[in-house]
């Protein structure tokens, strides 16, 4: 079974209720997640959670399908979420489908994985498994989905507000329904005691991108204005900027570079598609001079690498919590480099 973001929300109760493996893949990692959540939610028993890395799994292949079919410590029901990179799971999803006995549900997001991957083509084709391809959503489709969550939390707000919400969260849909709820739990309301969203309510308690700081930060690394380095992790530290919603922001960049070079492709005019895509209010106007001169640095393998590099950073701030700062400012470092012009 195939999906994609625009058709997911009418096939994942089906999904949810015949499928045991669940492949969500595409640059748009928010959106994989999203989905992720949302498919653990319409379990029928979802029970005790574990997750498992892409790497691990690599290591060993036998060790998905083992876990999948041992009983949980508890003695009740569980699922399995696999973090992967590209095809790291394709032994492991292998060694599970030939496996015997019932297995609980596994699902795994793969950045740096589409619906072409190996893994992909090994589930697509099964009734009992869902590949679910994610494309980064533009400002419409989040503004939507933001109206659709504000609904949900009993929130009245117009298309307007949705807008700002969507802007402000970068088109991530995760931090959008973070501040969906913060608006919900500040406003008391609910499904059944519903309350209107204003503008001074939304700039009261609302987020807003740049004043936390992230894109000048993420700009100067993945520009390789080395210079400015130094001032902005300065700043970093200073401001108590966190260092997972950094490395989110980076990441969501890094989607963004990954849909454009598509469409770009080998040899197509830079300019001319993200003029198309400014038009088109895919990027925002004050986006444009530093998408210009990013998706010049990273295209192809070096994107490739870059987006694998975030994935590692990621893995590593999520298991050394007490040394994130530290560790983030030296990955930063290293990108920041790699993407400096050559002398």
């Amino acid at each position: 079974m195939k999906a994609t973001q625009s058709n997911f929300g009418g096939i994942a109760q089906r999904a949810a209720k015949s499928c045991n493996v669940f492949f969500f893949c595409g640059p748009d990692e928010a959106g994989a997640s999203a989905a992720c959540n949302k498919i653990v939610s319409l379990l029928d028993e979802p029970g005790e959670r574990v997750d498992m890395s892409g790497s691990d799994l690599k290591k060993d292949p036998v060790l998905l399908g083992d876990e999948a079919r041992s009983s949980s410590l508890f003695g009740s029901s569980r699922h399995i979420i696999v973090r992967a990179s590209g095809d790291e799971a394709l032994d492991s999803v292998g060694n599970l489908l030939l496996g015997e006995g019932e297995a609980c549900p596994v699902l795994i997001v793969a950045t740096s994985a589409t619906d072409k991957s190996r893994t992909a083509k090994l589930l697509e084709k099964r009734d009992d498994a869902l590949v679910a391809m994610f494309w980064p959503p533009d400002l419409k489709s989040v503004s939507a989905s933001v109206r659709t969550m504000a609904d949900a939390a009993g929130l009245q707000l117009n298309g307007d507000i949705a807008e700002r919400i969507a802007r402000a969260a970068s088109l991530d849909v995760r931090l959008a329904q973070s501040e969906v709820e913060k608006l919900s739990l500040y406003l008391d309301a609910s499904a059944q005691s519903p309350r209107s969203v204003d503008v001074a309510t939304l700039e009261l308690i609302g987020a807003k991108t740049e004043d936390d700081g992230f894109m000048p930060l993420v700009n100067a690394v993945l520009s390789g204005e080395t210079g400015k380095l130094q001032a902005e992790l300065l700043r970093m530290k200073e401001l108590s900027i966190n260092p997972v919603g950094l490395l989110l922001a980076m990441e969501r960049r890094a989607a963004q570079l990954a849909q454009l070079s598509a469409k770009i492709g080998p040899r197509g005019d830079i300019t001319a598609t993200i003029d198309a895509e400014k038009r088109a209010r895919r990027i925002f106007w004050k986006d444009e001079r530093d998408l210009s001169v990013q998706i010049r640095r990273w295209r192809g393998q070096r994107l490739d690498r870059l987006i694998g590099k975030l994935v590692e950073m990621h893995r590593a701030l999520l298991s050394n919590s007490q040394s994130a700062e530290l560790l983030l400012a030296q990955g930063l470092t290293e990108i920041a480099r790699a993407a400096a012009p050559k002398r």
